[in-house]
C-alpha cells in the first residue's frame, strides 16, 4: 500500500498493492494499523451505492458529525471531486479529482472539512466509502455541483441529479456557520 499525499492538507490517495495473475487479482482494501500509521482514524459505518452513466451525486457533507470517508470504486469508473470547505486554510474553495476505477484499484481518504461528489463515467459503477461517524440526516448540507466560482471541470454536461442536489447553493452563499474551522491539521 502506498499512501500519496495531496495538494489539500489531509487529502489522500491510496495506492493499494494489486496481486493479479490468469485468475484475476487480490487486493487488501483496508488495515487498520497500516491506516492508522497514516493518521487515516477508526471508521464506524460502510456505505455502498450503484450509479447509471451521467449520475452525478454531490456535493455533500455532514455538520456537525462530519464524516471522513475511505472510498473507492468496486466495479466500473467515477470521476470523484473533493473541496476544502474549512474556513481558514490556505486551501479553501479549492478542489482535487481523480478517477477511481475497479482497474486502477485508487482509494482516496477524504477528511472531514470537505464536500464530497462524484459521477459516473461508465455504464454503472458500484462505489463503496467507510465512514469515520454515523450518517445522520438531519446535518447533512452541500453546495451546488456547478458553483461557477469552484470551476470543477466535471466530465459531463448534462448530469442526472436528485433533486436534492439540485438546490443546493453556491459555495459563496453558503453562511460561514455552515462550515468547518480549519485547526492546521488534517
Amino acid at each position: 500500500m502506498r499512501i500519496i499525499k495531496t495538494s489539500l492538507k489531509g487529502l489522500v490517495v491510496i495506492e493499494p498493492q494489486v496481486f493479479r495473475d490468469s485468475r484475476g487479482y487480490f487486493l487488501e482494501s483496508f488495515q487498520a494499523a497500516r491506516f492508522h500509521e497514516h493518521g487515516i482514524p477508526d471508521f464506524v459505518q460502510d456505505n455502498f451505492s450503484r450509479s447509471k452513466r451521467g449520475v452525478l451525486r454531490g456535493l455533500h457533507y455532514q455538520l456537525p458529525h462530519a464524516q471522513g470517508k475511505l472510498i473507492g470504486v468496486t466495479r466500473g469508473k467515477v470521476w470523484d471531486v473533493s473541496v476544502d470547505i474549512r474556513l481558514g486554510s490556505p486551501t479553501f474553495g479549492q478542489w482535487l479529482a481523480f478517477e477511481l476505477s475497479d482497474e486502477n484499484q485508487l482509494q482516496v481518504y477524504v477528511p472531514p472539512g470537505f464536500a464530497h461528489g462524484f459521477c459516473v463515467l461508465s455504464e454503472e459503477a458500484d462505489f463503496y466509502y467507510k465512514c469515520t461517524d454515523y450518517y445522520n440526516p438531519t446535518t447533512e448540507k452541500g453546495i451546488a455541483w456547478n458553483d461557477p466560482e469552484l470551476k470543477i471541470s466535471w466530465p459531463v454536461q448534462e448530469p442526472i441529479l436528485s433533486a436534492k442536489d439540485q438546490h443546493y447553493l453556491p459555495l459563496k452563499n453558503i453562511a460561514a456557520e455552515n462550515f468547518f474551522k480549519f485547526d492546521g491539521h488534517a
